[in-house]
């Protein structure tokens, strides 16, 4: 099984969020990049720009597909991992760590109440690969 650290929410989207107070980091999970593969751009939003929950806010960009980043919460950003400009592999590398896409702050913290636990992502996960 992929990597899923325990401290995160997750989407079956396969995004993570690390909620700190009010604000929220998000990225891919472990899983999500290897099914992408060698991740070779990365297109994120503005600071300041607002998104809804489910509403796709970049994308990410390998030598198998283009992806569709969506947001798991609605907020608005306040950081964009801007290192991922000329480094892309870190999302390969570490996608929990230095492969951090964006940065909100949390509109509706009552919506991380409907993401997934690590061990409710990891069943999802495993219930995807035998369909």
């Amino acid at each position: 099984m992929a990597n899923v650290p325990s401290d995160l929410k997750y989407t079956k989207d396969h995004e993570w969020v690390r909620v700190k107070g009010n604000t929220a980091v998000v990225g891919i999970t472990d899983h999500a990049q290897k099914q992408l593969g060698d991740v070779v751009y990365v297109e994120l939003p503005k600071v300041g720009d607002s998104f809804e929950a489910s509403e796709p806010f970049g994308s990410i960009e390998s030598v198998k597909a283009v992806s569709e980043a969506y947001l798991p919460v609605t907020g608005k950003v306040t950081k964009v991992n801007e290192s991922l400009a000329d480094s892309p592999e870190q999302i390969n590398d570490d996608p929990y760590g230095d492969g951090w896409l964006i940065e909100l702050e949390l509109s509706n913290s009552k919506q991380l109440d409907g993401l997934l636990s690590a061990s409710e992502y990891e069943d999802y996960v495993k219930e995807e690969a035998s369909e």
